[in-house]
Parts: structure tokens; C-alpha cells; sequence
């Protein structure tokens, strides 16, 4: 099956109102602070958006900016952003990247892929969200959602989101590389569910190979 990619993007781009933002995407499109798009990715490593939403919320209650943020104690931290998975040592990480940002940044997140991956906590999907939501610069970032729908469309075949990442930058045309993150995540909250897709109510369904889908609604 050739893929329109063109065409999956305007018809999911047309759709993404009816769905609730990730969370990282809400948080950039207010103040599109690489420090908050950081912190908030951290906090979004295995919890549910509307998890990361109320913590975030708390959190940058209390201390909005590196400069407040450092001054926060690590248990102040802990009941932020409890129940976030991990939370005590997402509450040490992020005072750690604070330590780190303060020492070796000049207080600066960085805007390039190998420092980001130099902080503590920091991987791949969490450095690309930064440059991308952060910073607007050209990246894609790849989650679960990502890798298991590049994968389910058959635009892609791969093992990991690191290759999905790479194959991604092979094939998917630059101006969509920022906005795919935005669009798949919605759409995989949504609608291309891991378990049981709603294929009946899926947009692109026409477009879909359907990846070892074995149920589906």
C-alpha cells in the first residue's frame, strides 16, 4: 500500500480539535519555555496525560522558572508532583538537571541534541519534545504512540522508537516533523488505541495496513 502521507496529515489535522492535547503540547503552546516543555516530559515518563497535567499544574504553581525551581525543596517536589510514577526520583532528577543547568548551562536549557542528552533523566523522546516544542526546531519525536502507529499504518517497519525515529527521518517529509508527534499521540489516545483500535471511527482508515491488529472496535 502507497502511503498519502498528505492526505493523513489533513485529515488527522482536521480532527485534532475533537481531542484532548497531550499534555507537553498544552504546557508549549501557553509560554513555549523549553525549561516547562523539560520538566514536564520528565514528569509524563509512564503516567497517564491527566496525571502529568495536575502535577505540572501544581508544580509550576510553586516555582515556574530554573531560578525558583532551584530553590525548592526535594519534598516540596515529591508532594508537587505525587502521584507521578517515580515520583522521588523525578523530584531528585529535576533538581539535579537544575544543579546542572545552573553549572554547565549558564542557566540555559540546551537547544541541541547531545548537550539535552548529557542531563540526567533526559533520552531521546525528552530531548526532541525540547528542540521541537521548546525551541521550534526541526525534530521528531517518537513514544509509544508514535512508534506503534507509524508501525500499525505500515509506513514504517521496525523494532524500537529509536529506529522508528531514524526511518522516520528518511521518509516523512521535513514539514511534518514537528506537528507528528502532536497528531499521533492525540490520535493514539483517541482513537489507535494499543489494545483494540476504533477502527470504525478511525479517519485514515482507508490509509491503514493495519499492523498486527488482531481486535479491533
Amino acid at each position: 500500500m502507497a502511503h498519502d502521507i498528505d492526505t493523513i496529515f489533513h485529515v488527522l489535522s482536521s480532527a485534532k480539535s475533537q481531542w484532548q492535547k497531550p499534555v507537553v503540547t498544552e504546557i508549549a503552546d501557553k509560554r513555549h519555555d523549553p525549561f516547562q516543555v523539560l520538566i514536564s516530559t520528565l514528569l509524563s515518563l509512564r503516567t497517564k496525560d491527566e496525571v502529568t497535567r495536575e502535577a505540572s499544574q501544581r508544580l509550576f504553581k510553586l516555582a515556574d522558572s530554573l531560578d525558583r525551581m532551584k530553590l525548592l525543596k526535594r519534598k516540596e517536589i515529591e508532594k508537587a508532583i505525587y502521584p507521578v510514577g517515580f515520583y522521588r526520583s523525578k523530584a531528585k532528577t529535576i533538581l539535579d538537571i537544575c544543579k546542572t543547568l545552573i553549572k554547565k548551562h549558564r542557566g540555559k536549557v540546551p537547544d541541541n541534541m547531545d548537550d539535552l542528552l548529557s542531563l540526567k533523566g533526559v533520552g531521546r523522546k525528552t530531548a526532541n519534545l525540547v528542540l521541537t516544542m521548546g525551541y521550534n526546531m526541526d525534530g521528531i519525536c517518537v513514544d509509544t504512540h508514535v512508534h506503534r502507529i507509524s508501525n500499525r499504518l505500515g509506513y514504517v517497519s521496525t523494532k524500537t522508537p529509536i529506529e522508528t525515529e531514524f526511518a522516520l527521518m528518511e521518509k516523512l517529509p521535513k514539514k511534518y516533523w514537528i506537528e507528528y508527534n502532536n497528531l499521533l499521540v492525540a490520535f493514539g489516545q483517541n482513537i489507535c488505541k494499543p489494545v483494540s483500535p476504533l477502527c470504525s471511527k478511525c479517519q485514515i482508515h482507508d490509509h491503514c495496513m493495519r499492523v498486527g491488529v488482531k481486535i479491533h472496535r
